[in-house]
């Protein structure tokens, strides 16, 4: 997201080195080019104005001090306003979810067809319960599309919550009574309704709704939206706002929108929060909304918070302690220890998300980056080291011509495949001593060079 938007900003920085202060001229010219950066990211033109009057006011005079140049003064400003507008203006009770009622505490999802509500339903699911340690009950009201009913069963099993049956000849209304009592009857204390979406709206959908949320009367009404509508999001957002009684934003398919306009635009449109957002298919591509890490990474800074929680989620804790203490003993690194580190890049859900989460001078990596082919290359990579014996394995050393040849028919490769196997192993023990000695810009280095198959431009790079 936001790539277009941080771009301009960085640009601001460099062209301001030298002067002083924030002056009114030097202000305006850049409020002109931070206008321009916000309307190609699809920002809505009544959010523009309003981000640049409040940058407009803070900026007027405000001192260069340290190291700072004007252009990062100016963006430190831009960054304070733009979490304000996206909800850093509110408290951290009023960005959650409200369960503060009798149990079950009803969430409401609503939106468009194709806005991820599904999808959402299951990711709410599995951080209510993993996250919250809520008992967790899960309904399709979608009497349209026999696939979501099927769909929602599916990603609330892997979201380890429990589903209540509907079918395609239910009236809306009926499920949602027979939801309720039912969670009532066993006692759970979240029941989130999944509902029918159209192509676009109509008054049909908006009803249907409206009398859900009567009936039910949630505790929450989550309205759902594809963070790639752009400018459209506004109009669905109004839309959705006039006819519900809506209490926040859940802001789906984050990783595959370039401008990242609609995140500035629905929390202004509708006054609520942005909750939660979501991205990527599998459920653990979803977090809690944070307006400064937002906002960060929308001016490039990244969310090295958001980098931690999505690499912790990924990642054996077990497994990358007993790495460290087998290193820091002086143990070496071996083609075991490799296989193991592949087997948790491949459990990564969006390897190019996590990237995005990078300072800007590294997110370059993140659009050379398709995932399918790294998973792919993951998985022929380990399949290699699969047909190596366990001795071959802890001394890589031992991997002479013959070995090559019988390793590589064993896995069904050309031996230049093995050739490649054995030389990024080697860069990736270099990887493990530089990360060892320390540094963030050393262990990029170090993975630019390994260059899989599948990372694009990945290698040579230089942050």
């Amino acid at each position: 997201m936001f790539d277009s938007l941080s771009q301009r900003l960085s640009k601001i920085v460099k062209t301001m080195r030298g002067q002083a202060r924030l002056t009114e001229e030097n202000t305006r010219d850049m409020l002109r080019e931070v206008r321009m950066a916000l309307l190609e990211a699809d920002v809505a033109l009544p959010v523009v104005r309003e981000v640049l009057a409040r940058i407009k006011e803070k900026a007027m005079g405000e001192e260069v001090v340290g190291n700072l140049n004007p252009g990062q003064a100016l963006v430190g400003v831009v960054q304070r306003e733009l979490t304000a507008v996206i909800g850093g203006d509110l408290t951290e009770e009023e960005r959650s979810l409200n369960l503060r009622v009798q149990p079950p505490a009803v969430i409401l999802l609503a939106g468009l067809q194709g806005a991820g509500k599904t999808t959402s339903a299951g990711k709410l699911a599995k951080y209510l319960v993993e996250t919250m340690k809520k008992k967790v009950l899960t309904v399709s009201a979608d009497v349209y599309r026999p696939a979501a009913i099927d769909q929602l069963k599916t990603v609330t099993e892997q979201a380890g919550a429990d589903w209540f049956p509907s079918t395609p000849n239910e009236k809306p209304l009926d499920i949602a009574a027979g939801a309720i009592d039912h969670a009532r009857r066993r006692f759970y204390d979240v029941l989130i309704v999944d509902t029918a979406g159209r192509l676009a709206i109509d008054e049909a959908m908006m009803r249907e709704v409206a009398e859900l949320n009567t009936f039910l009367k949630p505790a929450e009404t989550l309205f759902v939206i594809d963070a790639m509508l752009g400018q459209d999001a506004v109009n669905t957002a109004k839309a959705f706002h006039e006819r519900l009684p809506l209490t926040g934003i859940i802001l789906t398919k984050t990783d595959g929108d370039s401008r990242g306009g609609a995140a500035l635009s629905v929390r202004h449109v509708t006054g609520k929060p942005i909750k939660f957002v979501g991205s990527g298919e599998k459920l653990t591509g979803f977090d809690a909304f944070d307006p400064e890490a937002m906002a960060s990474r929308i001016l490039g800074m990244g969310d090295i918070v958001g980098l931690v929680k999505d690499v912790t989620k990924s990642i054996n804790i077990a497994e990358a302690e007993k790495l460290a203490t087998k290193l820091k003993a002086g143990d070496r690194f071996d083609l075991n220890d490799f296989r193991a580190q592949l087997a948790q890049m491949g459990a990564m859900d969006n390897f190019s998300s996590i990237l995005e989460k990078l300072p800007a001078q590294f997110q370059e990596m993140a659009g050379k980056v398709n995932d399918k082919e790294v998973q792919k290359q993951v998985r022929r990579t380990m399949g290699i080291i699969d047909s190596m014996t366990p001795l071959e394995r802890r001394k890589p050393e031992l991997i002479k011509a013959s070995r090559k040849k019988r390793i590589a028919l064993g896995a069904g490769v050309p031996v230049q495949e093995v050739n490649r196997l054995l030389k990024q192993f080697e860069q990736t023990q270099e990887m493990m001593k530089r990360m060892k000695k320390g540094g963030l810009s050393r262990m990029m280095r170090a993975l630019g060079g390994m260059g899989l198959p599948g990372m694009g431009g990945f290698g040579g790079l230089k942050p």
